[in-house]
């Protein structure tokens, strides 16, 4: 039943119009439609929303990612728009320069993956992804 559904990610924020300036300046995006208290976002293959929420985000876990083809270029761009991306030094995880190289992938993919993650201004956090081709 859900095999064709599409998906869409939902992401909470305390204070919607601080998050509202924060995906509009730092990374580029409009939303394409507001209700009372949430935001919807359309990308190139999916969408999210962000909601009015008293709850509190982790902050420990992906919320949501984008691929991108070009990880640098998309690093460098979210820089200069003031975005700070997350440093790492775990034994399986570690950021260069904001970036990681990560074994292993989906075979459809690719052989690895290099990701980047920086929170928002509401505290989820929010990752890009490339994959490493054979």
């Amino acid at each position: 039943m859900l095999k064709n559904a599409k998906v869409a990610t939902r992401l909470p924020a305390r204070d919607l119009d601080r998050a509202r300036a924060f995906y509009s300046e730092k990374l580029g995006l409009e939303p394409v439609e507001q209700r009372e208290g949430g935001l919807r976002y359309v990308c190139a293959a999916g969408e999210f929303a962000i909601f009015v929420s008293a709850g509190t985000q982790s902050g420990t876990h992906t919320q949501m990612g984008w691929e991108v083809e070009d990880i640098e270029a998309t690093v460098r761009e979210l820089r200069t728009r003031g975005v700070a991306f997350e440093d790492y030094d775990l034994p399986d995880l570690k950021t260069v320069d904001g970036i990681a190289e990560i074994t292993g992938n989906y075979p459809s993919k690719g052989i690895g993956e290099r990701g980047a993650w920086f929170r928002d201004s509401e505290g989820n956090l929010l990752g890009i992804g490339q994959p490493v081709r054979a």
